[in-house]
């Protein structure tokens, strides 16, 4: 079973797909780095995930922002760091390079022309200690399509 993107590229040889499935992490916080994401270069994508890991570089916030403080940068507005969501894409634009390398492309003529994080199921379990309460985490869908520039 081949799995459907949302984006189909121009030019096969020339392109590089990843999907990942299931991701135990906030659909917000990825749908706000997939936001920033696009349109970069694959090599300055995944350095910037790796200064959100560390703390260095906020991703701004224009929506879900309530409550949420102005970061530090000159002229930047409300901004977090989701350090998990920025871990598990980061893992999924570590799988793009590595296929570009299968194919014989060099990650740093890639562009990513479409990243997109979907809902994925929810998944239900009951609260500890006996409680009939029960709790839903929603997973996450992220596919990601990098073309030569």
């Amino acid at each position: 079973m081949e799995l459907a993107y949302a984006y189909k590229p121009k030019n096969k040889d020339a392109s590089v797909k990843a999907i990942a499935r299931d991701l135990n992490m906030s659909p917000k916080d990825a749908i706000l780095i997939c936001d920033v994401l696009r349109g970069m270069p694959l090599d300055k994508a995944i350095a910037y995930l790796k200064d959100v890991i560390t703390l260095k570089k906020p991703v701004p916030h224009p929506k879900y922002n309530k409550s949420t403080g102005h970061r530090k940068e000159e002229g930047f507005g409300p901004g977090r760091y989701p350090e998990k969501a920025a871990r598990e894409i980061l893992l999924l634009l570590e799988n793009l390079t590595t296929n570009a390398e299968y194919k014989g492309l060099t990650p740093e003529d890639l562009k990513l022309t479409h990243i997109q994080a979907l809902k994925g199921i929810t998944r239900k379990k009951r609260k500890p200690k006996g409680r009939w309460k029960v709790w839903r985490t929603q997973l996450v869908h992220v596919q990601a399509i990098c073309e030569g520039k």
